[in-house]
């Protein structure tokens, strides 16, 4: 809300506020204008000091503060203005009747009760006042806090999609379109299967990678198409030992996992393997977990200066277990006899 709307608001709530009082006191036909004067002075009181309350709430972070902190500030911080904001109307009635600029009836009532009896009244105007802008503002934050978590996460989810579709490799799509054009002339059935693989394979990866989590089962088929163009480029270098056990077939995983463990397989073992070899691929349940391990020939060596040295994208691969892999998911590389091994174990 701005400024200027704020102070209208304000001007038109205790101005009612004075109105109202003014009419109680005509009811009881006691309306002069010295009590005009007293209302009108106290109105505008009221108007001052709830906007010296807010500007001293702002300035001190009274909503940052804990609980307990923040009301007694709140019942306190009204109490001592409006206390001195009778106070202040004594003293300016009284100057007003030794001048003859206002007269009152007979009998009116002073004292210090009285002073403390219109003080609580004017407390409790405050009060309820900074109880409704404590509650409007905090509401106010809130409703802004969630906005920015909102548009934060969707920032998030927008870098984690253009990340995971910028992970089919590159060099994967060229020589599966060199491939497939080779292959048109010499056997156009197998080219039109290895086109379906290759568009399921890129369809894959833009509608699913928005995703928390999806089927086991169809990552397995992508990376099943995946491996098949991967198989027409290798050729007999490229051998795969898939080993599924059953009971993972309800199983979900976060999308373009296997993918990326297996292309790391084959780019950073297979293509770099004299002869190729086999990539061994091994699902299976541990109870409640799921555990992948992709198994390929090659070297395992993590250089101090290149941490991204293996190809995995190991940040990433663990950005993505800890934020859909569930509670314990982990991510462990193993190298011994010519062998690298790739274990992720993640909530089934």
């Amino acid at each position: 809300m701005n400024t200027r709307k704020r102070s209208v608001i304000q001007a038109l709530l205790w101005s009612f506020y004075a109105g109202v009082s003014l009419v109680m006191i005509a009811n009881f036909g006691i309306l002069t204008g010295s009590m005009v004067f007293t209302m009108v002075f106290v109105g505008a009181g009221l108007w001052v000091a709830s906007e010296a309350l807010r500007a001293l709430a702002l300035r001190r972070a009274w909503l940052d503060l804990p609980p307990r902190a923040l009301l007694l500030r709140l019942l306190l911080a009204p109490w001592l203005c409006a206390l001195a904001l009778q106070e202040l109307v004594y003293l300016v009635n009284g100057a007003g009747v030794k001048l003859g600029l206002l007269a009152f009836p007979p009998g009116t009532p002073r004292g210090w009760m009285v002073l403390l009896t219109y003080a609580l009244n004017n407390a409790i105007l405050l009060w309820l006042w900074l109880a409704v802008w404590v509650g409007v503002t905090m509401l106010q934050r809130w409703r802004s806090g969630e906005i920015a978590k909102w548009k934060a996460e969707t920032a998030a989810r927008e870098l984690e999609l253009q990340v995971l579709r910028a992970q089919i490799n590159p060099h994967f799509l060229f020589n599966a379109l060199n491939n497939l054009r080779a292959l048109i002339n010499e056997d156009p059935v197998r080219a039109r299967e290895m086109l379906s693989r290759l568009s399921n394979t890129l369809r894959h990866t833009l509608q699913h990678s928005a995703k928390e989590r999806v089927p086991l089962a169809d990552e397995l088929a992508v990376v099943r198409d995946y491996v098949a163009l991967e198989q027409l480029h290798h050729e007999e270098r490229l051998r795969v030992d898939w080993q599924v056990a059953p009971a993972t077939t309800d199983a979900s995983v976060p999308p373009m996992l296997l993918q990326l463990l297996v292309e790391n397989a084959i780019k950073h073992g297979i293509a770099r393997t004299p002869g190729g070899g086999v990539v061994d691929i091994r699902i299976a349940r541990d109870g409640e977990r799921l555990q992948i391990a992709v198994d390929n020939p090659g070297q395992w060596k993590l250089e101090p200066d290149a941490p991204t040295s293996t190809g995995l994208g190991l940040a990433h691969l663990r950005e993505r277990l800890a934020r859909a892999g569930g509670e314990g998911a982990d991510c462990r590389i193993a190298a011994a006899d010519g062998r690298v091994q790739v274990c992720v174990t993640l909530a089934a």
